[in-house]
Protein backbone atom coordinates (compact mmCIF):
# COMPACT_ATOMS: atom_id res chain seq x y z
CA UNK A 1 0.00 0.00 0.00
CA UNK A 2 1.29 3.94 -0.79
CA UNK A 3 -0.21 7.21 -0.20
CA UNK A 4 -1.24 8.95 -3.85
CA UNK A 5 -2.32 12.05 -3.36
CA UNK A 6 -4.20 14.32 -0.61
CA UNK A 7 -6.61 16.62 -1.93
CA UNK A 8 -7.28 20.52 -1.50
CA UNK A 9 -10.40 21.83 -2.59
CA UNK A 10 -8.86 25.92 -3.69
CA UNK A 11 -11.11 28.79 -4.76
CA UNK A 12 -8.41 30.19 -7.35
CA UNK A 13 -6.67 27.25 -9.41
CA UNK A 14 -4.31 29.49 -11.43
CA UNK A 15 -2.82 31.32 -8.33
CA UNK A 16 -2.91 27.92 -6.44
CA UNK A 17 -0.97 26.99 -9.09
CA UNK A 18 1.12 29.88 -8.54
CA UNK A 19 1.95 29.26 -5.28
CA UNK A 20 2.74 25.63 -5.55
CA UNK A 21 4.52 25.59 -8.82
CA UNK A 22 6.80 28.95 -8.68
CA UNK A 23 6.45 29.70 -4.95
CA UNK A 24 7.81 25.75 -3.55
CA UNK A 25 9.12 24.37 -6.57
CA UNK A 26 6.19 21.97 -7.49
CA UNK A 27 5.58 20.88 -10.95
CA UNK A 28 2.07 20.60 -12.74
CA UNK A 29 1.92 16.59 -13.74
CA UNK A 30 -1.72 16.87 -15.20
CA UNK A 31 -4.70 19.17 -15.23
CA UNK A 32 -8.24 18.25 -16.55
CA UNK A 33 -11.58 20.18 -16.46
CA UNK A 34 -14.64 18.00 -16.22
CA UNK A 35 -17.41 20.38 -17.27
CA UNK A 36 -20.16 17.96 -16.56
CA UNK A 37 -19.30 18.20 -12.69
CA UNK A 38 -18.32 21.84 -13.30
CA UNK A 39 -14.59 21.26 -11.45
CA UNK A 40 -11.07 21.11 -12.67
CA UNK A 41 -8.67 18.83 -11.23
CA UNK A 42 -5.01 19.52 -11.10
CA UNK A 43 -1.80 17.38 -9.72
CA UNK A 44 1.14 18.75 -8.79
CA UNK A 45 4.21 17.20 -6.69
CA UNK A 46 8.07 16.94 -7.07
CA UNK A 47 8.03 13.56 -9.29
CA UNK A 48 6.42 10.99 -11.05
CA UNK A 49 2.68 10.22 -9.44
CA UNK A 50 4.35 6.40 -10.23
CA UNK A 51 6.72 7.16 -7.42
CA UNK A 52 6.03 9.89 -5.11
CA UNK A 53 3.02 10.85 -3.44
CA UNK A 54 1.34 14.70 -4.83
CA UNK A 55 -1.32 16.97 -4.52
CA UNK A 56 -4.70 17.31 -5.71
CA UNK A 57 -6.01 20.96 -6.11
CA UNK A 58 -9.63 20.50 -7.12
CA UNK A 59 -11.49 23.45 -8.19
CA UNK A 60 -15.36 23.27 -8.20
CA UNK A 61 -16.38 26.43 -10.50
CA UNK A 62 -17.83 29.07 -9.00
CA UNK A 63 -16.60 28.43 -5.79
CA UNK A 64 -14.35 31.27 -4.55
CA UNK A 65 -13.54 30.21 -0.97
CA UNK A 66 -14.11 27.03 2.06
CA UNK A 67 -14.48 27.02 5.35
CA UNK A 68 -11.36 25.35 6.14
CA UNK A 69 -12.57 24.61 9.73
CA UNK A 70 -10.76 22.90 12.84
CA UNK A 71 -9.78 19.51 11.39
CA UNK A 72 -7.36 20.52 8.73
CA UNK A 73 -3.81 20.82 10.35
CA UNK A 74 -1.02 20.26 7.43
CA UNK A 75 0.89 18.81 5.09
CA UNK A 76 4.52 18.96 5.25
CA UNK A 77 8.01 19.01 3.82
CA UNK A 78 11.51 18.01 4.40
CA UNK A 79 13.96 20.60 2.90
CA UNK A 80 17.77 20.56 3.33
CA UNK A 81 18.23 24.19 4.17
CA UNK A 82 15.40 25.42 5.80
CA UNK A 83 16.60 29.44 6.50
CA UNK A 84 17.48 29.58 2.80
CA UNK A 85 14.19 28.14 1.83
CA UNK A 86 12.59 30.45 3.93
CA UNK A 87 13.85 33.34 2.35
CA UNK A 88 13.48 31.57 -1.37
CA UNK A 89 9.70 31.24 -0.38
CA UNK A 90 9.08 35.21 0.78
CA UNK A 91 11.47 36.13 -2.51
CA UNK A 92 8.80 34.54 -4.95
CA UNK A 93 5.74 36.54 -3.30
CA UNK A 94 4.69 33.20 -0.50
CA UNK A 95 3.34 34.08 3.17
CA UNK A 96 5.84 32.54 5.78
CA UNK A 97 3.56 32.36 9.37
CA UNK A 98 6.50 31.00 11.24
CA UNK A 99 10.04 31.86 10.92
CA UNK A 100 12.53 28.81 11.14
CA UNK A 101 13.05 27.47 14.78
CA UNK A 102 12.79 24.60 17.07
CA UNK A 103 9.42 22.91 17.20
CA UNK A 104 7.94 23.77 20.68
CA UNK A 105 9.10 21.05 23.33
CA UNK A 106 11.37 19.41 21.32
CA UNK A 107 14.63 20.48 18.50
CA UNK A 108 13.48 20.13 15.27
CA UNK A 109 13.32 22.75 13.61
CA UNK A 110 10.74 23.61 11.42
CA UNK A 111 8.69 26.56 9.79
CA UNK A 112 5.19 27.36 8.63
CA UNK A 113 4.34 28.88 5.35
CA UNK A 114 0.56 30.15 4.18
CA UNK A 115 -0.76 28.83 0.92
CA UNK A 116 -3.60 31.56 -1.30
CA UNK A 117 -6.59 29.79 0.35
CA UNK A 118 -5.32 29.51 4.24
CA UNK A 119 -3.99 26.01 4.01
CA UNK A 120 -0.59 25.76 5.89
CA UNK A 121 2.49 23.67 4.82
CA UNK A 122 4.87 22.87 7.13
CA UNK A 123 8.84 23.04 6.24
CA UNK A 124 10.72 20.64 8.33
CA UNK A 125 14.72 20.54 8.50
CA UNK A 126 15.83 17.23 7.23
CA UNK A 127 18.31 15.87 10.11
CA UNK A 128 21.15 14.49 7.64
CA UNK A 129 21.39 18.34 6.16
CA UNK A 130 23.00 21.02 7.99
CA UNK A 131 20.91 24.19 7.52
CA UNK A 132 22.90 27.49 7.31
CA UNK A 133 21.30 29.73 10.01
CA UNK A 134 21.17 33.31 9.18
CA UNK A 135 23.97 35.68 10.78
CA UNK A 136 21.83 36.94 13.71
CA UNK A 137 20.60 33.68 14.34
CA UNK A 138 24.12 31.95 14.40
CA UNK A 139 25.12 34.27 16.97
CA UNK A 140 22.46 34.20 19.52
CA UNK A 141 22.74 30.28 19.34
Amino acid sequence: MRLLHTMLRVGDLDRSLQFYCDVLGMTLLRQKEYPGGKFTLAFVGYGDESDHSVLELTYNWGVESYDLGEGYGHIALGVDDIYSTCEAIKARGGKVVREPGPMKHGSTVIAFVSDPDGYKVELIQLKDKAASQPQEAATTA
